[in-house]
This record gives C-alpha cells, sequence and structure tokens, in this order.
C-alpha cells in the first residue's frame, strides 16, 4: 500500500511539474528578428528610420539584450550581396525578419517562403508578387506599404510653384530598384501634361551619385526629383550636398533629406512607417499568421519645406507653398 501511495505521489508531481517546465521555457525563449535593407548601415543607427521599430517593438515586452537579438544586414546599394545577406538570415532560422525597402522584401521573397516577412517602405506589394491582396496576403509576407511612386507627381507639382518657368528636371533613380522605372514613368506622363522634359540619371552608388550631378551640371536642367529608393536615401546627406552645391531646387521622397538641408519633401513618415512593423512581429510572436495580416498602407502625407535650405541655393520660397506645408523647417 505504501509503496502505491509512493507511485501516485510521483505520478502527480510529475504531471505539476510539465506544465511549469513548459511556462519557464516560454518565458525564457529568446527572439530572434532578421532586418534586411539595401541602404549602407547608418553612422546614428539608433537615431535613424531605420531602427525606428526597435523602441517600439520594446513596448510589447522585446527587448534587445534580454528576450531579443537582432541580426542587422545592410546591402549597401549591392544586389548580389543583398541576396546573399537573405539567404544567410535564412539559415540564421530568426522568429521574423523585416524586410526594409522594395529590394530587400524582394531578396527575402526568393529567399524563403516559410520564415515571417514583415515589410516597410515598399512599394506595391501586390504588383511585385509579394501578396496576394493587401487585405488578406496570403503568403508569408505582410506589413506596411508605401505609396512613393504616386507621389512623385505630387512633387512635380510642388516644384512647378517654386520653379514655375521649369523647362526640364532631372530625375535621379537607382536602376536597381524596379520601382524606379514605375516612378520615372508616371513622371515623364506628368511632366509631358505640363510641357517640361525630363532628364533621367542613373545611381547605385557614391561614385555614381557623383558623376550624375557633374552630368547634370552640363545639361539645362531646371530642378531634380530624387526617385524613392532606401540606398539613395541612405546617401541623403552626400546629394543633399552636390544639389545646394549646384543650386538645384530638388523634390525628395523622404523626410530624412529634408531634415538635414533639402529643399522639399512631400509622402508618408518614413519613421512611422517603420515603427508600426513592430507591430506585426509582436503579432506574429504571439502566434498570428502573416497570410492573414493586412498590408497596411498610409492615410496621411505631409509635405514639409526647409527654408534655409531654400535660401542656401538662392531661392525665396513662395507664399502659397508655405501656406501649404505641413511644416517649415527654418
Amino acid at each position: 500500500m505504501e509503496s502505491r501511495r509512493s507511485l501516485l505521489a510521483a505520478i502527480a508531481a510529475a504531471l505539476i511539474a510539465v506544465p511549469t517546465a513548459g511556462v519557464g521555457q516560454v518565458q525564457s525563449k529568446v527572439w530572434r528578428v532578421g532586418f534586411l535593407t539595401s541602404r549602407s548601415r547608418p553612422a546614428a543607427l539608433d537615431t535613424d528610420y531605420l531602427s525606428a521599430w526597435v523602441p517600439r517593438l520594446r513596448e510589447f515586452g522585446y527587448i534587445q539584450g534580454a528576450n531579443l537579438t537582432i541580426d542587422w544586414r545592410f546591402g549597401e546599394g549591392n544586389s548580389e550581396r543583398l541576396q546573399a545577406m537573405a539567404a544567410e538570415l535564412v539559415r540564421l532560422g530568426p522568429d521574423a525578419v523585416i524586410a526594409g525597402g522594395t529590394p530587400a522584401a524582394l531578396a527575402m521573397q526568393r529567399a524563403t517562403s516559410t520564415i515571417p516577412v514583415v515589410i516597410a517602405g515598399v512599394a506595391d506589394p501586390v504588383g511585385f508578387g509579394m501578396v496576394e491582396s493587401l487585405a488578406r496576403p496570403g503568403r508569408n509576407i505582410t506589413g506596411t506599404a508605401i505609396l512613393a511612386t504616386d507621389l512623385s507627381i505630387k512633387g512635380l507639382e510642388f516644384l512647378l510653384a517654386v520653379v514655375p518657368n521649369l523647362k526640364q528636371v532631372a530625375v535621379l533613380l537607382n536602376p536597381a530598384n524596379p520601382i524606379a522605372a514605375v516612378a520615372l514613368k508616371q513622371i515623364q506622363a506628368a511632366a509631358a501634361r505640363a510641357g517640361i522634359g525630363v532628364v533621367p540619371f542613373e545611381a547605385s552608388s557614391a561614385s555614381q551619385i557623383n558623376a550624375a550631378f557633374a552630368a547634370m551640371a552640363q545639361t539645362s536642367v531646371g530642378a531634380l526629383i530624387v526617385a524613392p529608393d532606401p540606398f539613395i536615401t541612405g546617401q541623403a546627406g552626400q546629394i543633399v550636398e552636390l544639389a545646394t552645391r549646384n543650386r538645384l531646387p530638388a523634390m525628395y521622397s523622404f523626410r530624412p533629406f529634408v531634415e538635414i538641408g533639402g529643399l522639399m519633401y512631400y509622402g508618408q513618415n518614413v519613421y512611422d512607417n517603420f515603427a508600426r512593423a513592430a507591430t506585426y512581429v509582436a503579432r506574429i510572436f504571439k502566434g498570428a499568421n502573416p497570410a492573414e495580416l493586412p498590408v497596411e498602407q498610409p492615410t496621411q502625407f505631409e509635405f514639409v519645406v526647409n527654408r534655409k535650405g531654400a535660401a542656401a541655393i538662392g531661392l525665396t520660397l513662395p507664399t502659397s507653398i508655405l501656406l501649404r506645408a505641413d511644416q517649415v523647417i527654418d
């Protein structure tokens, strides 16, 4: 009888111990997130928009160095390197990967169909076959989309308000990014309706950006549109400096350009776009299926101008532009 009671007690203890161990394992799990972008690594990553999702993820209880490991990968504008990095991230076995920008998202799409991929700063995920629809992605990819290509037309409109006698506009684009061709076609169509010529300049490296501006100086372009691209955005300091040196009024696709002296920007706040990726990662960590998480599109846009940037190129911003701006940086 005594041995029977001892056996029952041992079984009861084992039944109690199993769920307790399971809870401990869940609580002690260290989650792994990969991050991929075609940009170069920023000098101050903590304050760059690329890392805007890290503090937001902390609000959900996922803290780097405690229960979160982040594997950062920067393609530096090199398509082959970007694809190799995507494969490398897959081998690391992350719980999710954040793809910053269209080239990185396409690289991750080619690298895996099972690991959850959260996109940020990506244009037209449906058109590029990343998701079946915005409402129901149907695959391992979801996240936040941008409307950068559509907004390029609006950028031309603002440029015309600043340079009313504009005859030719330069477009700086990265040929390695598939959305560049889409943006260029839209700008060309809008410019044709306004009777303006478009001169494209391609660049996918710092040296090519220098060469592009040298070539612009040899033409009669009166303004510049910088097409959306993660690598080009990463070269914002170089581009703003060259545009200022050449006294070229420029419209940019992302806010970081005007924060450092660029003339104008119209679009959605890229910091917010990347921060929202954290919500997707947190939901996936809690068991949500990315195939069923709708892709978000921006509903609010901002127009920001830099008055000091205008003065640096000998330009006075018209009152109509200042009144339409959501923010004027002095």
